[in-house]
């Protein structure tokens, strides 16, 4: 797997947004981003600018709009903060992370059902 640039909490919701609906320009990440957050325009063209310089995204000038597209594929970002979450808090064993959050979990039957249908699909080696 690739280097991924670190990402902050912050800088993710933008990428959201971003993975979701590029090619998008800075007025209208500003405009949805406004609506969840408290953020200030300045604060999210700061945030965009600092994907930029991480290599997280792209951006062109079209006139006087910048239009940002990510260079880091969502799913592959997932699989890396996956895998980083798993090794940090489980020493990368998914069998101690799946025990400890259904010990201490509430689940309804149809994420049960899920859970099972997964690992019914994974059972083979899949």
């Amino acid at each position: 797997m690739k280097n991924l640039p670190q990402i902050s909490e912050a800088e993710y919701k933008v990428m959201k947004i971003i993975w979701s609906h590029s090619p998008i320009s800075t007025n209208e990440v500003i405009e949805k981003l406004i609506r969840t957050t408290d953020w200030s325009p300045k604060t999210i063209q700061t945030m965009l600018k600092r994907l930029v310089q991480k290599g997280a995204l792209i951006y062109e000038k079209e006139g006087r709009v910048f239009i940002y597209t990510p260079l880091v594929k969502e799913g592959e970002y997932l699989k890396h903060e996956n895998i980083h979450f798993l090794e940090r808090l489980y020493d990368g064993n998914i069998a101690s992370m799946l025990t400890n959050f259904l010990a201490n979990e509430k689940l309804s039957d149809k994420e049960i059902e899920e859970l099972r249908n997964l690992l019914d699909s994974k059972e083979g080696g899949d």
